[in-house]
């Protein structure tokens, strides 16, 4: 093997005095590689020595790639060290003939009958002196050694010409596209040239690892680089065809198979130097590739030898012919995108140009390549989303508010007053609401807590300061039951302190609807709880001080602010209330961060204490009469329960059991004895309403219903609540439904049924049964469908995220607040010349929310 390495330090050398312009031999490092290997193999002399060709392949392979002299110059130097180590372990080869070699095999010949990995003949006996095992190559300098240079960031070059009028071509002006091929790629979205750049691949095939065939492993996904002996075309039973091909490297032999590709065999003839990449698989108790990726060894690697992209298909375009376009399409034009992020930034954070992120995220170098090129992508996200809520917490401050200020007395005097103990938790976020509510800018704060934290209380002890500093208070909620609801609660809390508490909604008759207006608008009634119809033009309030929203997330941008908008004037000036979002979903907190980074955020992470944890089980359609026998057990005893059914009618196009036909049967079959209500969507309010009130005063036992009462029914009494076709459902609508029951001191349960789910659904499933913990739901709920879907675009006004994970990105999130604060600060409308893009973009990104919503 000395010989060979010998040839291989003297390219090397010239290599290294050429300044690392990958021009020592004709071709290329890389073309030098590819034959070299074959000869180095063959004259390797144990498994040492296969180890060190491996590694030369490894480094030397993607020579090309590697950005610039630095990382070149210590490729070739981790090389030399090997080598030198290897002259130190077999001394007496220095300057000698190479040492006995494998059967050389460089013209092709017939392979032996059966075509097993064919691995070298055993070394002969060493001295004493040497060492006979791999190891000692391996052992203490392996990490050092193997190691791929950390990708070269390409500071200077922003983009090579920015281009963004011809990006916005067709992609038809691209060559190869015709209307044919057009039409398949519109159907993947990709219409213009830029929307193809950002079609990236949905995942990799990591065929960069080469390897000799003597050390093959079942199941890995390799590269090998060989000489065909032998191609054949045999066919089965059915006549379909199998082509063959036996490939030798010099190390042993395999068999590579390809269905139905019978032109395969003219195109590899026997003593063609090819490269196969794929999973190696077993037939017959032998390695073998099925249907591997295969290009002719002169090739520029495209589908071997690298991280190969697997793009998104249609009928009709093949996975090599979209590779085809997009290496053109990514070569030609990914460096006319103009990148908006001033340099300042990408040098700080040593980020990728954005042409290098997209040429990176379609055909990485490297898998660090390929995590760079992400991370750019996400963080360009996060900082347009970030530029967005910078400016939305401005203009939320340029507003006037009026400081609303107690006597600490006075406030304590209520707390102590209540027949329950405050937790740590409640006590905090009064707290926190006091002081936000005592300074003369709005206060713009989001309550979050989980089903029966206490939020009700929260918001009271803030409308209560309220009219105790001479202001009104109104809490919105998005249904008239719910409404209902915390017009009890809060008139039992606030009106024994003197305070008018008043309910407007769409059911208020016209005489008590036309009072609540006068009470209003002269300020004698200080709290009104109600609806949409808060929102009215016709309503004027005296001088409202906070506004408290409910269940947030079912009211639109718009609805909130005009609630927002009903404050008072002071003279020409118009006073914001300070306002209290309230939502009983719980969001983790990177995305509550994100999605309303123009709030400061409360969290109630506390449960009173005595309230007993739900039990839930998920149980299979053929366990449905369990369920039932449970039910008839628990309402015996006085309680009542819920069947929450995914669909009001039955439909021809999905299987699911709906809750009209349901009704029927349950109230005529299963449960004749007792008392069924109904309750759907497509009722009139005023029958939704008369359907939940006989729930709520116990004339019906059972409550047939669709997903009506995820939100606003509070029924001490129910214990139970089946949910049929649970796998229909959300993971976040699914804990709303579970938080029904549970609101008494009787134990309470949870049935979940379900069957053929999805492993989506079932990871929904099993994740609500281990925990009642809203806040860790919300964030496998996150994790499960990512932020666009958590709320849904409609209702929380973010943009669509296709790179950023608000769960794991924690860290690149962070950064990009930071950095859009201080560009904030300094440019708040990105006016300077050097900014002026990114305001562009700064606006297109914004508008897929506002198109959305």
């Amino acid at each position: 093997m000395e010989r060979s390495l010998k040839r291989l330090e003297r390219v090397l050398e010239l290599e290294k005095q050429q300044g690392y312009q990958n021009k020592a031999v004709v071709g290329g490092i890389r073309q030098f590689v590819v034959f070299w290997v074959s000869q180095a193999n063959e004259e390797a002399a144990d498994e040492a020595d296969l180890a060190l060709v491996e590694q030369v392949s490894q480094v030397l392979m993607d020579y090309n790639r590697l950005p610039g002299g630095e990382a070149r110059a210590k490729a070739i130097e981790t090389l030399e060290r090997s080598i030198q180590r290897r002259r130190e372990r077999r001394p007496a080869e220095s300057g000698a003939a190479p040492g006995k070699a494998l059967p050389p095999a460089t013209t092709p010949s017939q392979p032996s009958p059966r075509t097993d990995n064919k691995t070298a003949p055993p070394p002969q006996p060493k001295k004493a002196t040497e060492v006979a095992s791999i190891d000692d190559v391996e052992t203490g300098t392996a990490d050092e050694e193997q190691a791929v240079p950390e990708p070269e960031i390409d500071y200077d070059r922003p983009s090579t010409s920015p281009d963004p009028q011809g990006l916005s071509r067709s992609i038809t002006t691209l060559k190869g596209v015709g209307p044919k091929i057009a039409e398949k790629l519109e159907r993947l979205g990709a219409e213009t040239i830029w929307q193809l750049l950002y079609l990236f691949p949905r995942r990799y095939d990591d065929y960069s690892l080469m390897k000799p065939i003597s050390k093959l492993q079942y199941g890995e996904q390799v590269t090998i680089i060989g000489t065909i002996w032998q191609t054949k075309v045999r066919r089965t039973r059915n006549n379909q065809p199998i082509t063959e091909c036996v490939v030798n490297d010099g190390t042993g032999t395999v068999q590579a198979t390809w269905f139905n590709q019978p032109w395969l065999a003219e195109q590899l003839p026997a003593g063609t130097q090819i490269v196969l990449s794929g999973k190696v698989d077993m037939y017959l108790g032998r390695l073998m590739f099925n249907s591997p990726e295969q290009e002719p060894l002169e090739m520029e690697p495209l589908r071997t030898r690298r991280i190969v992209p697997v793009y998104p298909l249609t009928e009709g375009l093949t996975s090599t012919k979209m590779r085809e376009l997009m290496q053109r399409t990514v070569k030609e034009w990914a460096g006319r995108v103009p990148d908006p992020l001033p340099l300042e930034i990408r040098k700080r954070r040593r980020l990728y140009s954005l042409p290098q992120a997209i040429e990176q995220m379609h055909f990485p170098d490297s898998q660090e390549s390929m995590r760079q090129a992400r991370r750019r992508l996400a963080y360009n996200e996060l900082f347009l989303l970030q530029m967005g809520v910078q400016k939305q917490r401005r203009d939320w401050q340029d507003h006037s508010g009026a400081a609303l200020v107690v006597e600490d007395g006075r406030l304590q005097a209520f707390l102590d007053s209540l027949p329950f103990q405050l937790t740590g938790a409640q006590r905090r976020v009064i707290d926190e609401l006091r002081a936000g509510m005592a300074q003369d800018r709005p206060m713009n704060r989001l309550l979050q807590g989980d089903v029966g934290s206490g939020k009700t209380i929260v918001a009271a002890a803030a409308m209560a300061i309220a009219a105790w500093a001479g202001a009104q208070a109104a809490l919105m909620a998005p249904t008239e039951i719910l409404a209902e609801q915390h017009y009890r609660g809060l008139a039992w809390l606030l009106e024994p302190l003197g305070l008018r508490v008043a309910l407007l909604t769409g059911n208020t008759s016209t005489a008590e609807r036309q009072t609540i207006y006068e009470g209003l608008a002269d300020g004698s009634i200080q709290i009104i709880i109600g609806t949409h119809a808060l929102i009215q033009p016709v309503v004027k309030f005296h001088r409202l001080g906070v506004a408290v929203i409910d269940e947030q997330h079912r009211f639109g941008v718009d609805q909130r602010a005009a609630l927002r908008e009903k404050g008072p004037l002071d003279g020409d000036r118009a006073v914001s209330p300070h306002l209290l979002i309230m939502s009983a979903t719980p969001i983790p907190r990177t995305l509550a961060l994100s999605l309303y980074g123009d709030l400061d955020v409360s969290i109630l992470d506390e449960m009173p204490p005595g309230r007993q944890e739900i039990k839930t089980r998920w149980l299979r359609a053929s366990e449905r009469e369990r369920a039932y026998n449970f039910i008839r057990r628990q309402t015996a005893e006085g309680r009542q329960a819920y069947l929450i059914y995914p669909l009001v009618e039955e439909s021809d196009t999905i299987d699911a059991r709906a809750a009209v036909e349901e009704y029927e049967r349950l109230s005529h079959e299963v449960f004749p004895d007792r008392r069924v209500g109904l309750v759907h969507g497509r009722l009139r309010s005023d029958e939704k309403d008369a359907a939940m009130r006989a729930f709520s005063t116990h004339e019906t036992d059972l409550l047939v219903a669709t997903s009506v009462i995820e939100v606003g029914v509070d029924v001490p009494n129910s214990t139970v609540i089946v949910i049929e076709g649970a796998d229909r459902f959300g993971l976040a609508q699914l804990h709303q439904f579970r938080g029904r029951v549970g609101r008494g001191e009787h134990q309470s349960y949870c049935i979940l049924i379900a069957e053929d789910v999805s492993a989506d659904a079932e990871q929904r499933l099993t994740a609500l049964e281990a925990t009642n913990d809203g806040f860790v739901l919300a964030e496998r709920d996150l994790e499960l469908r990512g932020p666009g879907e958590f709320f849904g675009r409609r209702q929380s006004g973010l943009p669509e995220l296709r790179f950023a994970s608000l769960l794991h990105d924690t860290e690149v999130l962070m950064m990009a607040q930071e950095d859009a604060a201080g560009l904030f600060a300094t440019d708040p409308e990105l006016e300077a010349p050097e900014h002026r893009l990114l305001g562009e973009q700064v606006r297109q990104f914004w508008e897929q929310a506002t198109d959305a919503s």
